[in-house]
């Protein structure tokens, strides 16, 4: 049986303006200017102001959620307001640093690490056209790190759907073996061991007989006893090898010059262009601390006067009588046009007063780290620290925080670096995680490698040094460190 009943219920829904907003927040500085260029394709109301023009003030306009609806809208008001408002432009208040100013950095053409493979392949003696197929197609599986990760009866398959050959074991591995005799050594290996023995077999055949001992040592080490010697178990393969500890050691460093990425040194061919931090914010020290936004990627926006041109147009041509169905609509267009413009140029102000008002919260919060740039003088801070100094939302103080970096003396910093947890010291003060973490990095780096500090030792370190913490928070701050174990932080 239906029944009929009422209910009252509190929702809360963003509006789309709020919603663009949000987004903007998420963006960095970085790739700000790429969203505000696709706004401007997508929105011909919009338009790029090459000079500081008329300032439109967007504070002064009419609440947009008053907006009224189609069938209310009065075309001769609508006209009146528009023309009165006189939305010529918008100039953001943000300045901007000179040393910040965009340069055209000349790109070196270079070809790719593929093609230099292909060119050393020319230049071999291959046998037939079938070899020549085999060899690029090999080629052609090299990722950007100098390996071929697929196996090998996939690509004799591929051989055989894409270029219609059928290719045996003995064939492919044949072609195999002449890549991996391309250079940089060690391109075309299926493992890291495999790339380390055609590195160190290359360097072996290039050195005089009086000098290959060492690296003969190290070429049986990597072929016999490679899982030991990644666990760093050196007196299991002094024992092994009957060596002694100096002898270990040469072979050790001379495995430790082989480079791990063969293809390393080649720009990766998706990307012949260097990426660079662009910092959102620019804090100086002059006579006390100073902050700037960088504008450097957002360009002052203005309402398009071709639109303004057509209203007035519009308005005049209409005097005296009233508009028709076509002309309504083709206002109704403009005005939605004319909107999402200043939509648009309201998010990109509030996103920029947002951004200063987070930043500037944080340099207050964090001021003795900006004047000395010492880290330990970092303050324990969260998300909600800075929330209740804004008066902003815990989520948007995330999005600000999260891919925005700042400019420094001392440096570029991640804004998500400056927020931490705190712990309590054995004499009841309350100092940030980043804190301990620096100071137990001071304690690794200072340790005898020889016979590294175990997590418990490391425990003991920070213990008397007043930091009361457990042995299992130790690892966790040397894992976010991506510091090693013990065993394998081991050196000869």
């Amino acid at each position: 049986m239906l029944k009929q009943n009422i209910s009252q219920r509190m929702l809360q829904k963003l509006s789309p303006q709020q919603i663009q907003l949000m987004k903007l927040l998420q963006i960095p500085t970085a790739t700000l200017d790429q969203r505000i260029q696709e706004e401007l394709e997508s929105n011909p109301a919009l338009d790029e102001s090459d000079d500081a023009g008329e300032v439109y003030d967007l504070e002064n306009d009419k609440d947009e959620d008053d907006e009224p609806k189609a069938e209310d809208f009065e075309l001769d008001d609508y006209l009146t307001e528009y023309m009165e408002d006189d939305p010529i432009s918008y100039k953001m208040k943000t300045e901007s640093s000179q040393d910040l100013e965009d340069k055209n950095i000349p790109i070196a053409l270079n070809g790719s690490f593929h093609e230099y493979l292909e060119k050393q392949l020319g230049m071999m003696d291959i046998d037939s056209e079938k070899e020549f197929t085999i060899a690029n197609q090999l080629i052609g599986s090299i990722d950007s790190d100098g390996y071929i990760r697929r196996d090998m009866l996939s690509i004799m398959d591929d051989l055989m759907f894409t270029q219609n050959i059928e290719v045996s074991e003995k064939e492919i591995f044949a072609s195999l073996a002449k890549i991996q005799k391309l250079e940089p050594a060690g391109v075309g290996a299926r493992d890291l061991q495999e790339c380390l023995l055609l590195q160190i077999r290359d360097k072996i055949d290039r050195e005089p007989e009086m000098h290959r001992k060492p690296k003969q040592l190290a070429q049986k080490i990597l072929e016999n006893h490679f899982e030991q010697f990644t666990k760093k178990h050196y007196q299991k393969l002094q024992k092994n090898l009957f060596i002694s500890e100096s002898e270990l050691k040469a072979a050790i460093e001379e495995i430790l010059k082989l480079n791990p990425k063969p293809a390393s040194g080649f720009a990766s061919s998706n990307n012949g262009v260097n990426q660079y931090i662009v910092p959102d914010f620019l804090i100086n020290n002059r006579d006390g601390l100073e902050l700037t936004l960088n504008s450097k990627n957002a360009p002052d926006l203005r309402i398009n006067d071709h639109y303004m041109d057509m209203l007035n147009t519009f308005k005049d041509n209409t005097k005296g009588r009233r508009a028709g169905k076509k002309e309504k609509e083709a206002v109704m267009f403009i005005k939605q046009k004319i909107d999402s413009a200043k939509w648009f140029i309201d998010a990109i102000k509030q996103r920029q007063e947002t951004l200063y008002n987070t930043m500037y919260a944080i340099m207050h919060f964090q001021e003795q780290y900006f004047l000395t740039g010492d880290d330990r003088t970092l303050k324990p801070m969260i998300l909600k620290d800075i929330a209740e100094i804004t008066g902003l939302d815990i989520s948007t103080i995330s999005r600000v925080a999260n891919s925005k970096f700042v400019q420094t003396e001392f440096g570029t910093k991640r804004l998500k670096d400056f927020f931490s947890e705190s712990i309590t010291t054995q004499d009841g003060k309350e100092v940030s995680t980043l804190e301990v973490k620096n100071i137990l990095t001071d304690i690794i780096s200072a340790e005898d490698k020889k016979k590294p500090a175990s997590d418990e030792k490391l425990k003991e370190h920070l213990q008397q040094k007043g930091y009361n913490i457990a042995r299992r928070t130790v690892a966790k701050y040397r894992e976010q460190l991506n510091i090693p174990v013990a065993r394998l932080r081991k050196e000869l």
